[in-house]
C-alpha cells in the first residue's frame, strides 16, 4: 500500500513539474512573439545624411556655403575643368547663341574651376537666390553696378587677376579663355571680404524611389541653340548607369586633364522669354514667371511646367514640385521662341 502511494505522489511531482517547464516555455515563446510584433511594427526611422543639391548620401552633414561660378563654354575654352564636381549647373545663352554656366559647388570642391568667364544680371540673380558666392571674372560697368548696389556677395577675377592665390592665367589658353579659379582659396578671400562661409541650405526636393517616376522613354536628347553656328547640346542615356552623358557640338563633354564624363541623373529643359538688351547683344532673360519644360530621368521624360520658389527653378505638376532622381543635376535654359516643340528632339 505505501508503494502505491509513494508512486502516486512521484507520479504528482513529475506532472507538477512538467506544468510548470511548459508553462514556462509558453511564456517565453510569447515574449519572444512579442518582441518580434514590437520590432517589426516599429517604423524605420531615416537617419540618413543626404548633400542639400544632390540627395545624395554623405557621411556628415556639410554646412559649408554654396560657391556659383560663371564657367566659359565658347569653344576655345573646351574642355573645362571641374565641371564633373559641380552638384547644379545652369546653362543659358550670353551673348549671340554661345551658352554659359552658372555651376554651383557644395557637397565636392575640386582645386580648380574654369575658365571663368564674366557676369550676367540673371545668373547673379539666380546664384543670389541660392545664397551663393557668386563668382566671376569682369563684367560691364553697369552689370558690376548691379551686384555692388543689390549686395550681391561676390568675388571678381578681375580684382584677382592672375594672383597666383585665387585666380591663375594659365598659358595653354589665350585670354580670355585661360582665367582660372583656384577653389581652395575661395572661402579665406571671402573671409576677408566679411562675408559668411557657412549656412544652413534648404533641401531640394528628391525621389524616394523609382515608382515616383513616370513619362515617355528617353534614350536621347538635342537642344539646338544654334545650328549656324553649330550650337548644339545633347545628352545620351546609359542604363546600366542610370545617368545622362553630355555632348557638346557632337563631342562628349569631358574634363580637361582626367577625361573624366560630365554625367548627370537629372536634365531639366526650361523655356522662358529672351530679350536682346543691348548693342553687345546682351540678354534678359525671365526666370521668374515659369513656363513650359521637359525632365529627363532615369531613361524617362516628363512634359510639365517650371516654377521658381523662393528662387529655385523646380520641374512642377498639377501644382507639386516633381522630385529630382538624387545625383548632379543640369538645367538647359532656352528662349521661348522657337522653344521647346523647335529646339529640343527627345527620341528613345
Amino acid at each position: 500500500m505505501k508503494k502505491i502511494v509513494w508512486m502516486l505522489v512521484l507520479a504528482f511531482i513529475l506532472l507538477v513539474g512538467c506544468s510548470d517547464k511548459e508553462k514556462q516555455e509558453a511564456d517565453n515563446n510569447e515574449t519572444k512573439d512579442n518582441d518580434v510584433q514590437e520590432k517589426t511594427s516599429q517604423p524605420e526611422v531615416a537617419n540618413e545624411i543626404v548633400a542639400p543639391l544632390t540627395g545624395v548620401a554623405i557621411d556628415e552633414p556639410t554646412d559649408n556655403r554654396i560657391v556659383a561660378v560663371m564657367v566659359n563654354n565658347h569653344s576655345k575654352a573646351r574642355p573645362q575643368t571641374g565641371l564633373s564636381k559641380a552638384d547644379l549647373v545652369y546653362e543659358i545663352l550670353a551673348e549671340g547663341r554661345i551658352t554659359r554656366f552658372l555651376a554651383m559647388f557644395q557637397s565636392e570642391m575640386p582645386d580648380v574651376v574654369g575658365p571663368v568667364r564674366s557676369a550676367r544680371e540673371y545668373y547673379f540673380n539666380l546664384a543670389n537666390d541660392y545664397n551663393a558666392l557668386y563668382v566671376y571674372h569682369g563684367a560691364a560697368n553697369f552689370v558690376n553696378d548691379m551686384i555692388m548696389n543689390r549686395g550681391i556677395e561676390h568675388l571678381n577675377g578681375s580684382l584677382y587677376d592672375n594672383d597666383g592665390n585665387l585666380f591663375k592665367r594659365e598659358s595653354f589658353r589665350k585670354a580670355p579663355h585661360n582665367s582660372y579659379l583656384q577653389l581652395g582659396a575661395v572661402y579665406d578671400v571671402a573671409k576677408s571680404k566679411g562675408y559668411e562661409t557657412t549656412a544652413d541650405i534648404e533641401p531640394l526636393t528628391f525621389v524616394k524611389s523609382d515608382k515616383e517616376i513616370s513619362g515617355d522613354p528617353a534614350q536621347h536628347a538635342e537642344i539646338v541653340y544654334s545650328d549656324q553656328p553649330m550650337e548644339i547640346v545633347e545628352y545620351d542615356y546609359s542604363a546600366s548607369d542610370e545617368v545622362y552623358t553630355r555632348y557638346n557640338d557632337r563631342e562628349q563633354t569631358v574634363e580637361l586633364n582626367t577625361e573624366e564624363p560630365i554625367q548627370v541623373a537629372n536634365v531639366l529643359i526650361v523655356e522662358t522669354p529672351h530679350e536682346v538688351i543691348d548693342d553687345a547683344g546682351r540678354r534678359a532673360v525671365d526666370m521668374q514667371s515659369g513656363g513650359n519644360a521637359y525632365l529627363l530621368q532615369k531613361g524617362k521624360v516628363q512634359q510639365l511646367q517650371w516654377e521658381n520658389r523662393e528662387g529655385r527653378i523646380v520641374p512642377v505638376k498639377d501644382g507639386e514640385i516633381v522630385g529630382f532622381v538624387p545625383g548632379k543635376t543640369w538645367i538647359n535654359v532656352i528662349p521661348t521662341s522657337p522653344g521647346l516643340t523647335e529646339s529640343v528632339n527627345i527620341t528613345n
